[in-house]
């Protein structure tokens, strides 16, 4: 019978059949080497998304409120993600980080919404 091997260090296998890995040491260590290169630019996307996520919830209190551009201009908010969009019958683009929901009025403000139903 052929000995069974650690996938990460190669530490002969003792225990169960269909063992792959000595401790959770060397699993977690091998599966963060092979989700680490892909996983890494989603774990970056998915920070701005967090982050302009949290921005339009703390500044729309009352799940909908008008801004001025200024505020969302000094939070920092990136205006080149967000999860999906919405396009009403009259044109209008809603752009929503998940349930927190923006729309550009003018060149000065922004209308901030909450999506309720998902």
């Amino acid at each position: 019978m052929e000995e069974r091997k650690c996938f990460e260090c190669g530490e002969p296998l003792r225990g169960r059949a269909d063992q792959k890995f000595c401790n959770d040491l060397c699993r977690n260590a091998y599966n963060n080497k092979k989700l680490g290169k892909s996983s890494k630019y989603i774990r970056k996307i998915n920070r701005i998304l967090r982050t302009n996520h949290s921005i339009l919830k703390d500044l729309n209190t009352e799940n909908k409120t008008t801004i001025p551009s200024k505020k969302l201009e000094k939070e920092n908010f990136n205006f080149n993600y967000h999860t999906h969009y919405y396009k009403t019958r009259n044109g209008k683009v809603y752009f929503f980080c998940y349930d927190q929901g923006y729309l550009k009025l003018d060149s000065n403000r922004y209308l901030l919404v909450k999506k309720e139903d998902i």
